[in-house]
């Protein structure tokens, strides 16, 4: 019998590794897995990439990560949200670098991964910073520049309900860049609110299915 449920964060993190690229859910404080962030902090996992909507905002979460000098990289498209003084000190120190993606070309990057498609021609970042290193063309007047799909070797989320086979929903705003994500690691573990019995998530309204999971485990507070 499927179940891809797990007894504990500690279990279902087990897999990550020194030097991993780790996409993270959320959009603001919305859907973010922040107890399976705070499990991989106290686990040790070390030279991270975060791929993210942010780089964190006060001392939890993804800014704990950097804080604690576990990640090297951030690739993300809203570095500086309020209260992000600690990757701001870490990257103007060189602790921590920066890929700054335009927000809808974050999303469709690691769409398009999740897809399996190949590059793709955006008009957002033509003849800015933003286009500096990579192919440019212009058709019917009109600039584009043609980004690459963004994968990772593992994806953090938060979902509201999920059941043992790895079927997801989520609540309201907190969806946002979580199904995306599922489809673009290569491993999906999922922080759940609330874990149902096989069959009660109405068909219809999945919003992430369970092939794209590989670990669900249950929130221990409703923050």
């Amino acid at each position: 019998m499927i179940n891809k449920i797990k007894s504990s964060h500690r279990e279902a993190l087990t897999v990550i590794h020194d030097g991993a690229s780790i996409m993270v859910g959320g959009f603001g404080d919305s859907g973010i897995p922040f107890e399976l962030i705070s499990s991989l902090l106290d686990m040790g996992a070390k030279d991270l990439t975060i791929i993210s909507n942010n780089a964190g905002a006060g001392e939890r979460g993804i800014a704990a990560l950097i804080k604690a000098n576990r990640v090297n990289k951030v690739i993300c498209s809203h570095p500086r949200p309020p209260r992000s003084e600690i990757f701001a000190d870490a990257y103007r120190s060189g602790r921590v670098q920066l890929e700054c993606v335009p927000q809808g070309t974050l999303a469709e990057r690691i769409r398009a991964a999740g897809a399996g498609l190949g590059p793709f021609y955006t008009p957002t970042g033509y003849g800015t910073r933003v286009a500096e290193g990579k192919q440019t063309c212009v058709i019917d007047g009109k600039g584009y520049v043609l980004e690459q799909p963004l994968s990772a070797d593992f994806a953090l989320v938060r979902a509201h309900q999920a059941d043992r086979l790895g079927n997801l929903m989520y609540r309201l705003a907190a969806r946002n860049f979580n199904p995306l994500m599922c489809m673009a690691a290569r491993h999906t573990i999922v922080q759940a609110d609330e874990i149902v019995e096989a069959g009660s998530l109405p068909p219809e309204y999945i919003m992430t299915q369970a092939l794209f999971v590989n670990a669900v485990v249950l929130a221990e507070s409703d923050e």
